[in-house]
């Protein structure tokens, strides 16, 4: 578990700041997965709100301070990251670990300053004024946490409602289907195991290898199969490519109800653990 107030301390302008790094070691996950967030959400960052990027000269500058590694000169564009931005990241994530680790990021690295008076030379009404308000500070980083608590179990409960509907109540089974395999796809969870560009197809060859661990298919043999013989029998191309491991499993009555079983799984598995 990362210790928050041991985090080697970074200012920006008197901004206090992550390195991409730092936030990726406190989060539980890897520099990869805090880049790829930022980018697939990139519309909902702001400059200088919830990040500063610098390149050049800033950058040098900031390095030849000593406050980082300097291997990370190599590359373009140095982001950090403020209180804010750790917040659009721990949603991004939205695994308790990050949830507890920006909690305790607000209260002993970004906002530490705040606390750095020495309230005992302080006038009695200051310091119950400074009293006061840090218990609201409490109260509300504690109604903060609370919320997005019930926000994951609201979202968690959506998840199951999804997934345990029978598909055909309001769409056919082809739909629900690639429905279920883009959210797998998006979870934080896939997406830390998988290549950005290759993700989707990746879940469906999960849920593949999982239906033929079932149940013994030969999907490939019987596509090609299919697909030959509406070639013999005059199809066109475009009909010929409609042939898939999907639609084999939808026209098969043994294997669709087993590949609904494997499709439930996997939401379990990645949407909802």
């Amino acid at each position: 578990m990362c210790n928050t107030a041991e985090l080697k301390i970074a200012e920006y302008h008197n901004i206090r700041v992550l390195t991409t790094q730092q936030l990726a070691g406190c989060y539980g996950t890897t520099t990869d997965t805090i880049t790829k967030n930022f980018n697939r959400n990139k519309d909902r960052y702001i400059e200088r709100k919830h990040y500063i990027a610098l390149e050049g000269d800033n950058k040098n500058d900031f390095l030849n301070q000593g406050q980082f590694d300097r291997g990370l000169k190599n590359a373009k564009t140095l982001y950090l990251w403020t209180e804010k931005g750790a917040f659009l990241h721990a949603k991004s994530l939205n695994t308790d670990e990050a949830w507890d680790v920006y909690d305790r990021l607000v209260e002993s690295y970004f906002r530490v300053k705040q606390r750095a008076i020495d309230r005992s030379q302080l006038s009695p009404q200051m310091q119950m004024f400074y009293a006061i308000a840090d218990e609201q500070a409490k109260m509300e980083l504690e109604q903060k946490r609370q919320a997005r608590q019930i926000e994951r179990v609201e979202e968690k409960q959506r998840v199951l409602s999804e997934t345990f509907e029978n598909p055909s109540d309001k769409e056919d089974f082809k739909s629900w289907c690639k429905k279920c395999i883009k959210k797998i796809a998006d979870t934080p969870k896939f997406c830390r195991e998988h290549y950005v560009n290759t993700r989707y197809h990746d879940a469906w060859n999960e849920s593949y290898a999982r239906l033929s661990e079932k149940r013994a298919c030969r999907l490939g043999q019987r596509v090609k199969t299919a697909r030959e013989k509406a070639e013999k029998n005059g199809a066109s191309q475009s009909k010929i490519r409609e042939i898939t491991y999907l639609s084999i499993i939808t026209d098969d009555k043994d294997l669709k109800p087993v590949y609904e079983t494997v499709i439930k799984e996997m939401m379990l598995a990645y949407c909802v653990a």
